[in-house]
C-alpha cells in the first residue's frame, strides 16, 4: 500500500488580546526545532489523534494559565502517484488514450485501483481530498471498464455501462454513476463534470495528471478553461452560444450561484450576453483514443 504520511504540526496562538497567528509543519525536518517542546509531562490533554499543549508567547510548554495550543494533527494524505505516472504515459496533451498502452500497464492500473479500494476517504479528509479521490476513481474505473471490453468503439456499446457495479472500493461495490451522481454532484463543485470523463470524444479532454489536493483549484480550473476554448465543443461569443450537451444535462449544477450565463462568463474567454441564443451540439459518444 504506498500512500504518503504527513505530521502535520499546527500552532494556532490566541493571546488574551485574542491577536492570532498560525505556524505550520509540513515535514519532520521543520518539526524537528519544535519537536523538543513537546514534553510527555506538559501534556494536558489528548483525544484521539489530536494532543494540545500550553505554551507561552515564546512557544515554551507550561503548565498553567493557557496562552497558547498546540495541537498535532496525523494524517495519511492519499498518493495518486501511480495513476499520474499512467495518465502521463498513455494520454496525449490532446487527450487522446491510448488504451493498447493502458492494456500492456494493466498491472498498474490494477495496483491503483487497489490503493483506492484500500484506503477510501473518511471524515477527516478535506474536501479537495475527496473531491481528487472520486475524480481520479472516477477516471481509473472507465478507463479500467473500456479495458475489460476492447474491441468496444463506443462506451455506450458496453450493456449498462454506467450501471455495473465491478468494482468494491472499502466494504460497497460502486459503478460509475454512484460516484458521479450520489457523490461528486452532491459535493456542490460543478467543475467536476470537465474534470470526469466517459471515455468519449465529446467528453472533456481527459487530463494527462492526475488531481491532487495540493492542486485542486488550479487543475479544475484549467480543465473547464479548456473545455469551453474547444471549438469542437463549444462556440461561444457575445450573442450567441452552442454548447456541449453537458450544460443540457446537468443544467442545474451550473446555475448554483447564479445563472448559467454567470457560470460560462467566469471561465470564457468573451463575454455572453445574457441575452445570447442558446443552442447545443451533437455528443459524439465515439471513443476518446
Amino acid at each position: 500500500m504506498k500512500y504518503v504520511s504527513a505530521l502535520l504540526i499546527t500552532l494556532i496562538i490566541a493571546s488574551c488580546q485574542d491577536s492570532r497567528k498560525g505556524v505550520e509543519f509540513n515535514s519532520k525536518n521543520d518539526l524537528s526545532a519544535k519537536v523538543k517542546l513537546l514534553k510527555p509531562t506538559n501534556i494536558l490533554s489528548k483525544k484521539d489523534n489530536a494532543t494540545k499543549v500550553s505554551l507561552d508567547k515564546d512557544l515554551n510548554i507550561i503548565e498553567e494559565a493557557i496562552l497558547t495550543t498546540a495541537k498535532l494533527v496525523y494524517t495519511k494524505a492519499f498518493d495518486h502517484t501511480i495513476f499520474n505516472d499512467l495518465l502521463q504515459k498513455h494520454v496525449s496533451v490532446r487527450g487522446n488514450v491510448n488504451y493498447a498502452g493502458f492494456q500492456k500497464d494493466k498491472h498498474k492500473l490494477n495496483t491503483y485501483i487497489n490503493q483506492l479500494s484500500e484506503n477510501t476517504p473518511t471524515e477527516e479528509w478535506t474536501k479537495p481530498e475527496k473531491l481528487a479521490y472520486w475524480i481520479n476513481a472516477y477516471n481509473a474505473l472507465t478507463i479500467d471498464l473500456i479495458l475489460k471490453h476492447p474491441t468496444v468503439k463506443s462506451i455506450k456499446d458496453i450493456k449498462n455501462s454506467w450501471d455495473q457495479r465491478l468494482w468494491t472500493l472499502g466494504d460497497r461495490q460502486f459503478n460509475l454513476s454512484d460516484i458521479e451522481h450520489e457523490i461528486l454532484r452532491k459535493m456542490g463543485e460543478p467543475r467536476i463534470h470537465f474534470a470526469i470523463v466517459c471515455a468519449s470524444v465529446s467528453c472533456p479532454k481527459l487530463q494527462n495528471e492526475a488531481f491532487t489536493a495540493a492542486h485542486l483549484e488550479r487543475q479544475l480550473t484549467k480543465a473547464t478553461k479548456e473545455f469551453l476554448a474547444d471549438t469542437s465543443k463549444n462556440e461561444l461569443s457575445k450573442d450567441e452560444i452552442k454548447l456541449s450537451k453537458i450544460f443540457k444535462w446537468f443544467k442545474n449544477d451550473f446555475e448554483q450561484n447564479g445563472s448559467l450565463i454567470d457560470f460560462l462568463n467566469r471561465y470564457a474567454s468573451v463575454k455572453i450576453s445574457d441575452n445570447a441564443k442558446k443552442s447545443y451540439t451533437d455528443y459524439n459518444w465515439n471513443l476518446n483514443d
